[in-house]
């Protein structure tokens, strides 16, 4: 379905974007069999812009939705993700153009890997292990962003679990990935603002 956000925005300089009031995509992390952080990535298909590569189920914003709604619809149109599953943990500009133009990566989890179903937009739909989405040909702008959106490991307390494996938002702004003990989100917290 063609929403009012489909048509390229374009610059000054004439630099184009795709989507007249931005874009959002959809950053979806599941735990692996051994708890560790995966994520749903999606390889354009070949007649997309920066076909080929590997970025995040997503697109254009029409003016009535906000980013979440955006990039949760667009995944769903592209992934075939179930909408009720998915756990929204924060969102983050990731790119932002000297036009106005945004790109909002919304940052989700779900409890585990989900079954997808790809549209004509995409080769292929893979859960990749975090450690190895940069071993893929990214989409230069999610390549650029990835750095700020990988999570750092939250050390869990020994036999407590408050919610199960999740990403959580660090007070510097950075993402975390939790077993779930409040104890831990405390000490990683104090951790990430000792680093700062």
């Amino acid at each position: 379905m063609r929403g009012d956000g489909d048509g390229w925005s374009v610059g000054s300089d004439g630099t184009r974007h795709w989507g007249r009031h931005g874009a959002a995509g959809l950053l979806l992390r599941a735990p692996d069999v051994d708890g560790t952080p995966m994520v749903l990535l999606q390889h354009r298909a070949a007649w997309s812009h920066q076909g080929g590569t590997w970025a995040l189920p997503g697109g254009a914003r029409d003016s009535h939705e906000n980013t979440t709604h955006a990039a949760v619809r667009e995944a769903h149109e592209e992934a075939g993700i179930d909408e009720s599953s998915v756990r929204v943990r924060g969102d983050v500009v990731t790119m932002r153009a000297e036009s106005g133009w945004t790109y909002t990566t919304v940052v989700a989890d779900v409890e585990s890997p989900l079954e997808t179903v790809a549209n004509g937009e995409s080769t292929e739909l893979r859960w990749v292990r975090e450690d190895d989405v940069e071993s893929l040909p990214l989409h230069p702008g999610f390549h650029s962003a990835w750095p700020s959106l990988r999570t750092s490991v939250v050390p869990a307390d020994e036999g407590t679990d408050q919610g199960g494996a999740r990403t959580v938002v660090l007070p510097d702004g950075r993402f975390g990935w939790t077993s779930g003990s409040a104890d831990s989100l405390q000490d990683a917290s104090e951790a990430s603002r000792a680093q700062a």
